[in-house]
Parts: C-alpha cells; sequence; structure tokens
C-alpha cells in the first residue's frame, strides 16, 4: 500500500500552554509538523526548553529556533528588564486594557516569519495558538488580526500568487475559553507539566503564579477540576 505524504504545517511553538495546545491539533489533524520559535530578547530562555520538549514529545518532522531581537525596541515588560511585569492575587486583579506585557508587533513579526519557513518548505498551513476570550487583551490575538493576516499572506507570497495555492492562517484557540482549551489538550495527550506560561518565572522556569498569564491559567484548570501540574513558587 502506497505511504501518503502528510501535508505539511508550521506551528509556532512558544513552549506554553496554548501553543502546545495548538501544536497537538495540528498533528492530531495529520499535519508533518514544523515547529519554530523564537528567541527574541525575552525576559527568559526556559520557555524555549519547554519548547524543545514539547517538539521532542510529539516527534515533530523539524524544530527551529530563530534569533530576534525585539529587545532592542522595548516598549514591553517581557522585554524590558526595566518594566515590571504586573502581578495580583486573583483574576479579578488583572488589569483593563492593552497591559504592559504587550510586546509591539509581536505576532505580526512571529507569522511573517513563519510565514517565509512555510515558503521554503512548501508548506501551507500555519498554526497559531492566539486565543481572544481567556487572554491579556493584546490586539494580535483577535480574529480581524489572523483574517488580515490570511489576506496579506496570499498578496505577499509565491504560493497565493503564482502557483495557484491558498496560505491558511489556522487559530484553532481563538474563540476557546482557557478551560476548553485545557481539555482539548487533554484529550489529545498533551503534558501540561512540560509547559510553561509565566512571564516572570524563577530559578529553574518555576511559575510565578501571580502573573496575568500564571492567573488565567490556574482558572483553566481549576475549570477542569484539576490543579496545574507544572510547578509553581
Amino acid at each position: 500500500m502506497e505511504e501518503v505524504t502528510k501535508r505539511k504545517a508550521v506551528v509556532l511553538l512558544s513552549g506554553g500552554l496554548d501553543s502546545t495546545t495548538c501544536l497537538a491539533i495540528a498533528s492530531a489533524e495529520g499535519f508533518a509538523v514544523h515547529g519554530i520559535s523564537f528567541r527574541y530578547g525575552q525576559r527568559h530562555q526556559y520557555e524555549l526548553d519547554r519548547a524543545h520538549a514539547v517538539a521532542q514529545q510529539f516527534g515533530v518532522a523539524s524544530h527551529r529556533i530563530v534569533d530576534i531581537d525585539l529587545a532592542a525596541f522595548g516598549g514591553s515588560a517581557l522585554t524590558d528588564p526595566s518594566i515590571d511585569v504586573p502581578k495580583s492575587d486573583s483574576v479579578h486583579g488583572i488589569g483593563e486594557g492593552i497591559p504592559v506585557t504587550y510586546v509591539p508587533a509581536r505576532n505580526t513579526v512571529f507569522l511573517s516569519l513563519a510565514l517565509a519557513m512555510a515558503e521554503t518548505i512548501e508548506a501551507r498551513d500555519i498554526f497559531i495558538g492566539v486565543n481572544a476570550l481567556d487572554y491579556s487583551g493584546y490586539p494580535d490575538c483577535r480574529p480581524d488580526f489572523i483574517a488580515s493576516f490570511e489576506q496579506t499572506a496570499n498578496l505577499a507570497t509565491k504560493i497565493g500568487v503564482q502557483d495557484g495555492g491558498r496560505i491558511r492562517i489556522h487559530a484553532p484557540l481563538i474563540e476557546l475559553s482557557k478551560a476548553e482549551i485545557i481539555r482539548r489538550g487533554l484529550e489529545l495527550g498533551v503534558d501540561y507539566g512540560q509547559t510553561l506560561s509565566c512571564y516572570d518565572p524563577g530559578d529553574g522556569g518555576v511559575a510565578c503564579g501571580h502573573c496575568d498569564a500564571c492567573l488565567l491559567r490556574q482558572k483553566g484548570f481549576e475549570a477542569n477540576g484539576m490543579p496545574d501540574p507544572a510547578p509553581q513558587a
């Protein structure tokens, strides 16, 4: 029996809860997954260790870490150590509006590089784990942005303009709550103990437990009647 060649997909993988679930979904849908992670000047490198572990767990076709320097521009608590990461004791303490943890143009840059990788390996599908429900208010996590970028991708690539194909940007988590994301990941065998969502972890990558990302994550696990399996301070 002739072996069926899997369609390739590029998956943005940060090593966090959402991107790991997104990778699991792409894998379950039958794609040959090619992960891409970024060393972009973020506060810590622990998430890249987790991204590598997740890629190993799912046996991806390839995984590369790309170096860029968004810290050169600053403007975010995630790239500028002089800006404190907001902390609170509960999700009710999460502020309104776009927080200081927003990294200017980050998802636009990440998707652009993922698009370049997709063209190079002849993939027509890109997966990103953005979420517009239980999230911190980032403008580049909204459905309008994803739809707009997909349109741009098909206007700006050889695949879209000359080869008669179409680039698709998949955002399978965009309308799910954090609890629903976790539930889906558990169904797909995700080991969330390997993931790290924290904006400001301590030594060894132990989550702080009080930043927006930690609090939203805790809320999701509580809704599923279980503790977060990842270590926390």
